[in-house]
């Protein structure tokens, strides 16, 4: 409730500056001064943090860093087991063997494809005389229009 009210303070102010031409700064500092401050309660005080013991005395000491590094000559040098030797591959691969071809003629005979299509011999056509008459389609007559005059 005491936002709506103050919404439409503020508004109703801005509008009030406007139309009486007010300096927009010297009004929001006039209606910073006249708002009041709701009154809010009281929070209750938050507890203590009791005293902890200081973190330095209960840690060990950080162990000591050394100053040079070793030098790589000094470092052992690392040994790797020898590679197991890899099969010898043929440089040539064996001849292959096939069972020799049969003879020709113990082929089946294969029919020859004829090149050219048989002649087909229709029956001749019949007469015209023997088909039926087909009855003429009468034609609609038409309307003569005569032009009137306006």
């Amino acid at each position: 409730m005491a936002f709506r009210n103050s919404f439409f303070l503020v508004f109703f102010f801005g509008a009030f500056a406007i139309v009486s031409n007010i300096n927009g700064g010297l009004a929001a500092r006039q209606l910073l001064q006249t708002t009041t401050q709701p009154n809010l309660p009281k929070l209750p005080p938050l507890p203590t943090v009791p005293n902890l013991p200081n973190p330095t005395t209960s840690l060990p000491p950080l162990p000591s860093i050394p100053t040079t590094l070793p030098q790589p000559s000094q470092l052992p040098k690392p040994t790797l087991p020898p590679l197991p030797s890899l099969p010898s591959i043929p440089t040539t691969l064996p001849k292959l063997s096939l069972p020799p071809l049969p003879a020709t003629a113990s082929l089946p005979n294969m029919p020859s494809i004829p090149t050219t299509l048989p002649k087909l011999s229709l029956p001749p056509l019949p007469a015209t005389a023997s088909l039926p008459n087909m009855p003429s389609i009468p034609t609609v007559p038409t309307i003569p229009t005569t032009k009137t005059s306006p």
